[in-house]
């Protein structure tokens, strides 16, 4: 892991979660839940990139997940800590570091997720997925799910935004032989902002699986 996190990305993020209430972000995304059950029931080892106040990691682990939660900024990853703690799955929840546009944790894995992994700091996002993807280990699955429109409550909110469609994200991954998709869609669905706000929104979900090779 790198040492120095006198980073952009950590400079922003570390000022982000510690003005931001420690609640918000503790429930698991609605679109990983659903995902989850639909294509990995039985439980494994996890990565969640950007894990933020670990709802999604810690939800994993309460199904029975190993999971290593990933963060640029420490006071977050404190929170992932202290919740799961909390409610009992501090043994399957493991807080890392990483200023994932210098390093990315080692090893495979049986599941990895990237909801909402974006940032207004420039960083090699397509790399970071592309280095995820080779991280997956076989029969598991890259769950990628990210905003296709902007929220009332974005940072981009009145900005000019062109988002990519789901098949530019699939394509970008440049997977090559050996993976199956399994979902590739842009679906819209009524979210809810930081101070209980709803509005429609529209989302990239990208699931591919590495096909297990026979012995």
């Amino acid at each position: 892991m790198h040492s120095d996190f006198e980073t952009e990305s950590a400079t922003f993020w570390e000022k982000h979660y510690s003005r931001f209430d420690p609640h918000w972000g503790t429930k698991p995304n609605v679109a990983l839940k659903d995902l989850v059950a639909a294509f990995a029931p039985t439980p494994g080892t996890a990565l969640d990139l950007g894990c933020g106040h670990g709802g999604d990691a810690i939800w994993l682990a309460g199904l029975g997940w190993d999971v290593t939660a990933v963060d640029v900024s420490q006071t977050a990853l404190d929170r992932v800590a202290e919740g799961a703690w909390a409610v009992s799955v501090a043994h399957r929840v493991h807080p890392v570091r990483h200023d994932l546009a210098q390093t990315f944790p080692a090893g495979d894995f049986d599941l990895i997720c990237a909801t909402y992994f974006h940032t207004p700091i420039e960083i090699p996002r397509t790399e970071v997925l592309r280095r995820a993807a080779r991280a997956v280990a076989p029969g598991g699955l890259l769950i990628v799910v990210e905003h296709a429109s902007v929220a009332p409550w974005s940072w981009q909110a009145g900005q000019d935004v062109r988002f990519p469609a789901p098949d530019e994200v699939l394509a970008s991954l440049e997977l090559g032989e050996g993976w199956r998709v399994e979902r590739c869609d842009a679906p819209q669905r009524t979210a809810t902002g930081p101070q209980g706000q709803k509005a429609p929104v529209t989302e990239n979900v990208i699931v591919v699986r590495r096909i297990a090779m026979p012995d």
